[in-house]
């Protein structure tokens, strides 16, 4: 019995070994398939990601390329991963400063050359229309009149604004209305414009009124301290506090003291975004963590905790109707809400500002046409402030922030991407082209303002701007078609009320301080800022 006894268990051992056995080698097999099929996924991702690489890198740029140049239309060499980013460069960095060779005032407005050289060498040397490349994204400089008329007049929504840009300058301006497209732009736009059409401007007339008020006595209080005569100001950082107050009571319901920590991390935000723009298109290069990039992403919170606590503080003070509560009203999130709020704050403040600071420099430097507008502004305003009804009849002063406009315009390339395939006149864009118009060129253009278009003339507009030019769908301050700003209505009333008040108040002259170089950041604003003597009349509007 022991013996049969052990030889069972003798068995059931050499079973259970057997057994081990098998399973060991069946574990190890199924270890062995795993990884087989964990590697080749791993393999089939990193062959798709280098396929991806190498397609955007290379095959895409080359058949953009190609299809262009069968329509015969070339441009210069472009560089693996740079394209012409550093031709580019090394022609700014090369450059004489706008303007630092000319006399103060100055005489002839050119800036264009000295922002944008080498675009005036390729132009010369590859005619009205061609390619070039930052980085990996495709470009068509388009300088051609019809092409020009075809694309301002287009209401397609397959033409909309770049996508590198939404990219690059996401963490400045978010998905808002600057950067969306398609039926999330449309939406966008049917929430924001009614907000700023001229009937609702007319409503935020007097909050023009007051912010402009509040500007001119402070530019009293540094002339009496500085012997009550006349003083030397540079008005930049004013104006940028007038017309933050301005957008932060018509818009929000605020002031500009409740948003001024918004305000100053939003210009620090653009400065950095600005310095970036040259780097777009190289792969990347948004998300490494350099220094400026860390303090992009760290703006960005603090601007979004800002503005959703002025939202929050807002809507439990007051019910009240204006552009930020029909935008809460309508959000999908909490984004929709910061882009969209970051979007108003930019543009009503920083271009308004920049504009307003132009007209002034070229009045204080025009002694004739700053006597002409006050005139005019005395003789109809009669001693009173001016309102709704007076800006309508200040034909002068119309035609001056015309011609400011033409010669500094706030926004200085028109930018558009082809979303699908398309065609303007016998040129066909495929889909990923971004088109660039430049309006410096443009609107300074001598085949089209005349021999005098370097000079600021505004006569040339005394019958408005179909007179001023042989083309004026080519005038384009406020961009072109269906993307042109939401609120030229309101900048157009705020630069009326403003300056009318000001020549009211104050005889401009230039200050000898004053340096005249146009720089492009995101807009083209004096880099030295403006320096002006503001001499008191003896009967101003605002005693």
């Amino acid at each position: 019995m022991q013996t049969v006894y052990r030889l069972s268990i003798r068995n059931k051992t050499s079973e259970q070994l057997k057994f081990k056995s098998i399973w060991s080698h069946y574990s190890f097999m199924e270890v062995h398939f795993s990884f087989q099929v964990f590697l080749s996924f791993a393999l089939v991702v990193i062959f798709g990601l280098v396929f991806r690489v190498y397609s955007s890198l290379v095959t895409k740029p080359h058949r953009l390329r190609q299809a262009f140049k069968k329509q015969g239309i070339g441009g210069p060499p472009s560089n693996f991963l740079l394209g012409n980013i550093s031709d580019i460069r090394r022609a700014r960095i090369s450059a004489p400063k706008a303007g630092a060779a000319t006399p103060s005032p100055p005489f002839f407005h050119n800036c264009g050359p000295a922002l944008f050289p080498i675009f005036y060498e390729w132009r010369k040397q590859y005619g009205e229309i061609f390619m070039f490349s930052l980085g990996n994204i495709q470009l068509l400089h388009v300088n051609q009149y019809d092409i020009v008329r075809e694309i301002s007049t287009c209401t397609s929504l397959d033409l909309g604004k770049p996508k590198y840009q939404a990219k690059e300058f996401h963490s400045l301006l978010g998905d808002g209305i600057l950067t969306s497209n398609g039926n999330f732009w449309a939406r966008q736009r049917k929430i924001l414009a009614p907000q700023l059409f001229m009937d609702k401007v007319k409503g935020m007339i007097s909050l023009i009124q007051q912010s402009t008020i509040i500007l001119i006595n402070s530019w009293k209080d540094v002339i009496d301290d500085q012997g009550g005569v006349a003083a030397d100001i540079k008005i930049d950082n004013y104006l940028k506090k007038f017309s933050g107050d301005v957008i932060s009571r018509a818009c929000f319901g605020s002031s500009y003291s409740e948003g001024q920590h918004i305000f100053q991390k939003l210009r620090d935000l653009e400065k950095i975004s600005s310095k970036k723009v040259l780097s777009t298109g190289i792969p990347c290069m948004r998300y490494i963590p350099t220094q400026s990039n860390r303090r992009a992403w760290e703006l960005k919170k603090d601007i979004k905790a800002l503005i959703l606590k002025l939202v929050n503080q807002k809507n439990e003070a007051t019910s009240e109707n204006n552009l930020m509560q029909r935008v809460v009203e309508e959000a999908e999130s909490v984004d929709f809400i910061v882009d969209n709020c970051k979007n108003i704050y930019l543009a009503g403040y920083e271009t308004t500002a920049i504009a307003a600071t132009w007209c002034l420099m070229l009045l204080a430097s025009n002694q004739e046409w700053q006597d002409r507008v006050r005139a005019e502004v005395l003789e109809i305003c009669n001693g009173r402030i001016p309102n709704s009804d007076s800006i309508k009849k200040m034909k002068q002063l119309t035609m001056v922030i015309n011609e400011s406009l033409r010669l500094y315009p706030p926004v200085a390339v028109v930018s558009r991407e082809a979303l699908k395939d398309l065609k303007f006149g016998n040129t066909y864009i495929p889909e990923g082209v971004n088109i660039w118009i430049m309006v410096t060129s443009l609107h300074t253009d001598p085949d089209i303002w005349g021999q005098d278009s370097y000079e600021f003339k505004p006569e040339r507009f005394s019958n408005g701007i179909s007179g001023a030019c042989k083309l004026p769908h080519l005038y384009m301050p406020f961009g072109i078609g269906p993307r042109i700003c939401l609120g030229m209505n309101l900048a157009l009333v705020e630069l009326k009320i403003l300056l009318s008040l000001i020549l009211s108040d104050f005889s401009l002259s230039l200050s000898p301080k004053y340096v005249h170089a146009p720089s492009l950041r995101l807009v083209i604003e004096p880099e030295n800022g403006v320096d002006l003597v503001m001499e008191k009349l003896n009967s101003p509007v605002i005693a």
